[in-house]
């Protein structure tokens, strides 16, 4: 679809392209084939879309036989796909991101971009088979960073422990309407058993976003100062959080792996600080 057909269909609406809602769409159809070939999709699949807008990936989908779900916010959006697409789509009209997800095996989405953390940790949460989401590049770079990068965060450390993740190709500004000011990317997801236990989970990611919100500071201090661990530090663990391994070093600096030890550790000073028994100053 060219974008002056795309203008057209909006103005048919009485709309106009929001990019604050993230409503930029995409014209090179060779990018929805693409997408759609990396997720594998058959009779038997039933793909999930967030954010359909007015259907050009919908109709990629369908053409292979899968059954699709839809969860679109826009009202007018989704009367247009009601209109297009019938009962050839199961459409849910509400917010991805609070709203209660349908059943589905595998997603393909072009998400708003605005979206894209909240969507992401939901998806990995529910569980799927694969996922081919096309997000800002910016975004993907941080799913897949490495420690001692930049780019290097919460996010990263969650795709990690949840599944395998690669970015499968670029996409341009070039190829949507209105032009977004960033470039994107397709990004391939499939859930993958963790490589590494934590002994309380709950704890090892409450333990990765305290030291990632205040990664210019030492783990020890971070540790010190969030509320995401306050629940674990009595005097005696805050005294003693020097003590933890990697305490000197900065968030970045450690690996999925060293913040599990890490968090185990917290765990078993925050025991043996409960213990009836302890007599420590």
């Amino acid at each position: 679809m060219r974008a002056e057909e795309v203008r057209a269909v909006l103005g048919s609406m009485g709309k106009r392209a929001n990019k604050r809602l993230g409503q930029n769409f995409l014209l090179d159809e060779s990018v929805l084939k693409r997408q759609v070939q990396l997720a594998e999709l058959g009779h038997d699949d039933t793909v999930l879309e967030i954010g359909p807008g007015l259907g050009a990936l919908t109709e990629e989908i369908l053409s292979t036989g899968a059954r699709v779900v839809a969860v679109e916010q826009d009202e007018a959006f989704c009367a247009f796909l009601e209109r297009r697409f019938g009962k050839r789509v199961t459409l849910v009209q509400a917010d991805a991101v609070k709203a209660f997800l349908p059943s589905f095996n595998k997603v393909v989405s072009n998400l708003p971009y605005q979206i894209s953390s909240p969507i992401v940790f939901k998806l990995l949460d529910e569980g799927f088979e694969v996922a081919v989401l096309m997000l800002q590049r910016e975004f993907a770079g941080r799913m897949v960073a490495s420690p001692g990068s930049s780019e290097y965060g919460r996010l990263s450390v969650g795709v990690y422990y949840r599944a395998a993740c690669e970015i499968a190709f670029n996409v341009p500004r070039t190829s949507f309407w209105p032009q977004p000011k960033v470039d994107s990317c397709i990004v391939r997801l499939v859930p993958k058993k963790p490589p590494f236990r934590p002994k309380d989970e709950k704890l090892y990611f409450d333990v990765v976003r305290a030291i990632f919100s205040h990664r210019r500071k030492k783990v020890s201090n971070s540790l010190g100062v969030d509320p995401a661990v306050a629940r674990m530090l009595t005097e005696h663990v805050r005294q003693k959080l020097p003590s933890l391994p990697y305490a000197s070093k900065r968030a970045e600096e450690l690996s999925p792996e060293m913040i599990c030890e890490l968090a185990d550790a917290l765990l078993e000073l925050s025991a043996s600080s409960a213990s009836p028994g302890r007599t420590g100053r």
